[in-house]
Parts: structure tokens; sequence; C-alpha cells
């Protein structure tokens, strides 16, 4: 979760944009969309973490989502704007995957750590079984699961699991039909309780 003072810098951040918009129907869109928009900035982030597992790369994911979003806001049509916010995140995302392939990747990377370090994210405010597994468990290594998992199903059980996003709206995120999403979290959780087995076995 954003501590007040990433909260405030990312806020900040897209709100400068904002003050490039002429004055009066522009003002409104942007008040709309600070409306809309700002409540949900901790799934975003959230999220951001989850795929790029890096705090920085994370922060200036979600920055330059708000910032695509805000753009594109006067276009936006949809009843729900978390799976938008969450589309354009996971294109702002695929963007870095590339950038990174472009880089070696840095020796002893703290990354894990990084994510393990954060504090807890879970929140559905009705629980799967392996969301009261998630809430009810030890957080640390919960997280640290998650953060192994191949990246789809990661993907998966962080939009569903934590975001509680639909199976509709994760296929929409995601780009592929509701079957692969329903079959890919089947995948992920039976994956999470394996590990987790694992670990109380230790």
């Amino acid at each position: 979760m954003l501590d007040r003072t990433q909260r405030t810098t990312l806020a900040a951040s897209w709100a400068a944009g904002k003050r490039t918009m002429s004055a009066d129907s522009d003002a409104e869109l942007a008040r709309r969309f600070r409306a809309a928009a700002l409540p949900l900035l901790d799934d975003v982030y959230t999220l951001a973490r989850y795929l790029l597992r890096d705090q920085a790369d994370a922060e200036d994911a979600v920055q330059e989502c708000y910032l695509r979003a805000l753009r594109h806001f006067d276009n936006y049509r949809g009843p729900a704007i978390k799976p938008w916010l969450f589309a354009i995140l996971r294109n702002v995302c695929n963007a870095e995957f590339a950038r990174r392939a472009a880089q070696p990747a840095p020796a002893g990377s703290s990354e894990e750590q990084d994510l393990v370090d954060a504090a807890p994210l879970w929140q559905e405010p009705q629980p799967s079984p392996e969301a009261e597994l998630l809430r009810d468990q030890d957080s640390e290594t919960i997280r640290r699961l998650v953060a192994e998992l191949p990246a789809q199903f990661r993907e998966a059980i962080v939009l569903r699991d934590i975001n509680d996003l639909s199976y509709r709206d994760i296929a929409d995120v995601v780009g592929v039909p509701v079957g692969t999403v329903m079959s890919r979290l089947a995948r992920a959780r039976s994956m999470l309780r394996a590990a987790w087995n694992d670990e109380e076995a230790r």
C-alpha cells in the first residue's frame, strides 16, 4: 500500500498534467477523473507492484497509467473505471517488460525482498476460501509465495483475490477468454496451496 508521501507524489504528478488543460470544461473533466480514479490509487499500485516486482518501477508505472488515463478520460464511457485503469496499467507494465528484456538484469537484485517488505495489501469484501487463507495466514509468506508464481498466474490471482475483479473484467483487462481466466485462477490457487503446504511442512 502507498504511504502518504508516495500517494502525494503520484497524485501531484498526474495533477501537473491537469494544469496544462484549458480552464472550464477540462477542469470539470479533471475533477471527475480525480473523484473516480484517486480512490483506486492503492489498488493500481498493488497490481503494479506485483506485476513489476520493484517499488520504483511500480511507482513510475502508476504515474504513467494515471497520466494516460487522464489524457483519455474524455473518451471513457465504461461503467466501471477500475478494469479500465488496470488495462492501461497492464499496457504500461508490458512496455516496461519489453524495456527490461532489452537490458541485462542487475546482479544481486533485491526486488523480491522489497516486495516482501511491503505493507499488507490484501483486501476483498466477500472473500473466497483462498482470500481467507491470504488474510488469516502469515501475510509476509503469502506475499512471497504469490510473488514467486509465474507471471500469468500471479496476475490472475492479484486481479481476482486482491482486487476483487469479476472474471469478465479480468478477461477484458488481460485480453483472454473468460474460460482462460478461470483456468489460470484455478491453477494459480492450486500452486499457491501447494507452495503453502510446502512451507507448513518445513
